[in-house]
């Protein structure tokens, strides 16, 4: 089915209106309770049927109080600034629940097998640039590659690993319903539930801002964050990445990481992997910019009524300069290998970019890993992605300008 008309870059569904206004009216009603977005409230729900112990497991001290700090400064962002209407509100709710029900789950895990989450890896290989400059397509060129392996959207999502493997099944649901609440989803991004994705998830697990200021507006959360050390929530990420190979059998082979984030903290995480190769992905910033706020101002939509384009862009204005200014001086100083990758010659000759990629991190180009990436490349024809630029060129002039 294809998406409605787009007409603005706050357009919001009815399917979001209806459910957003029904939720009003029995919280109103005193049919449902309204959550509290209160640290205690929520950690009493989230930590229920887990031990102590579990918080803590193999984690530093540091790295405990890093996460308890980050959701008492969110919760303050989200009562305080971001102007969560019922919708957002329970989604808020919804997704620090989990955050925190993760982290004990984590926990129990590596207090019952200890070792799995420093056991040897294979060094990965990081894609590293500015939201919508190309970096998924490069993820996923690579991580078809059989001598590479990719993360799945639903391990992103659901790190723990389970008895038996529902992830798909619970992705495919959960991306069911965030395609009625946002029926532009996928022009925004290419989702599959067991498709390679960033690992964005894995950092929301910890409370790195990457997925919530792409939906809140929370400017002191984000400030707070990038004023202190980033280490406790790279050195989780580098626990789940060893416990991810391990367990889905692919710790023998690179792994192809990549998320946005990157871009603001490779100086912090390419010291954990050792061995690491980087591929750094460019494009010209306006063209960054606009498709950006246009991907966060979908997502922001449906969970406030205070829509700012100008205080959004603005936002991504200087987010995209820091991240800029930060992979100049990390870039310039990394000892391994670093390949890059131009968006237009990517869109030009994809054959052609990712040969100087696999020649510049001394990797051979085999017909099978070319054969591969025909068939990933031949499979992204079909995405409705494409779509975007189109969507950004019809919104009323000035809407992204």
């Amino acid at each position: 089915m294809s998406a409605p008309p787009r007409e603005h870059p706050f357009a919001r569904s009815r399917w979001a209106e209806r459910a957003g206004a029904a939720m009003a009216r029995m919280w109103k009603h005193g049919l449902t309770t309204r959550p509290e977005l209160d640290p205690e409230a929520l950690w009493a729900i989230g930590a229920q049927g887990f031990d102590e112990s579990d918080e803590t497991s193999i984690r530093s001290s540091e790295d405990v109080a890093d996460f308890r700090l980050r959701l008492e400064r969110l919760c303050q962002a989200l009562r305080e600034e971001a102007a969560l209407n019922p919708m957002g509100h329970a989604m808020a709710y919804g997704q620090l629940i989990a955050a925190i029900r993760k982290r004990h789950a984590l926990g129990r895990f590596w207090n019952d097998n200890p070792d799995i989450a420093t056991r040897p890896i294979a060094a990965p290989i990081l894609v590293v640039g500015q939201m919508r400059s190309g970096t998924t397509r490069v993820q996923r060129l690579l991580a078809a590659d059989p001598r590479h392996a990719g993360t799945r959207f639903c391990n992103s999502h659901h790190p723990v690993p389970p008895a038996v493997d529902l992830r798909p099944l619970r992705a495919r649901a959960a991306l069911a319903l965030a395609r009625r609440i946002n029926p532009w989803l996928d022009t925004m991004h290419p989702f599959g539930a067991t498709r390679t994705d960033e690992e964005i998830g894995w950092l929301a697990a910890s409370l790195s801002p990457a997925t919530f200021e792409a939906q809140w507006r929370i400017p002191s959360f984000v400030g707070f964050s990038r004023g202190r050390d980033a280490g406790p929530i790279y050195r989780e990420f580098v626990r789940i990445l060893h416990t991810d190979a391990h367990t889905m059998g692919d710790a023998d082979r690179p792994r192809v990481l990549k998320c946005p984030q990157f871009a603001e903290d490779i100086e912090t995480i390419a010291p954990l992997l050792p061995g690491a190769k980087l591929v750094r992905c460019r494009r010209p910033s306006a063209d960054i910019l606009s498709s950006s706020v246009s991907m966060t101002a979908s997502q922001m939509a449906f969970q406030t009524d205070r829509h700012d384009l100008d205080w959004l862009t603005q936002t991504w204005r200087e987010t995209i300069a820091l991240r800029a200014a930060t992979m100049e001086r990390a870039f310039a100083a990394f000892p391994g290998a670093v390949a890059e990758v131009d968006f237009a010659a990517l869109n030009a000759d994809w054959r052609a970019a990712m040969a100087r990629v696999y020649d510049a991190l001394d990797i051979p180009l085999t017909p099978t890993a070319l054969s591969a990436m025909e068939a990933e490349h031949a499979k992204a024809q079909d995405d409705p992605h494409a779509h975007h630029a189109a969507q950004i060129r019809e919104f009323p002039s000035p809407a992204l300008s």
